[in-house]
């Protein structure tokens, strides 16, 4: 428990990935398509699209670290900030299955 609360309190200023990707995106003006479209770009890889963005957003996914270094680039937003939030947002996603197990 004492571990949980640690963590808790180490990430109070960081928003899970789902919630700091689109606010990140809407900071810079960016729509999710154009979004999809600079992470093509910048990265030289175009598998992403608007479709794999909403996701990410709406927590079906979580980008993995080739993405979250690319995002944070695009977005302009510290890699260790990603990495952070994605964390947090694998930590409420067991939160609820524990909560549904019962």
């Amino acid at each position: 428990m004492l571990k949980a609360a640690t963590q808790a309190h180490e990430h109070q200023d960081t928003p899970p990935i789902t919630a700091l990707i689109p606010q990140a995106r809407r900071e810079q003006g960016l729509t999710q398509r154009e979004l999809a479209d600079l992470l093509c770009e910048i990265s030289q890889n175009d598998s992403v699209t608007r479709e794999e963005v909403s996701r990410w957003e709406r927590g079906k996914r979580i980008p993995g670290p080739y993405w979250r270094a690319w995002i944070s680039e695009a977005l302009d937003v510290p890699h260790a900030a990603l990495d952070r939030a994605a964390v947090i947002e694998r930590e409420c996603r067991r939160a609820k299955e524990e909560d549904h197990s019962y």
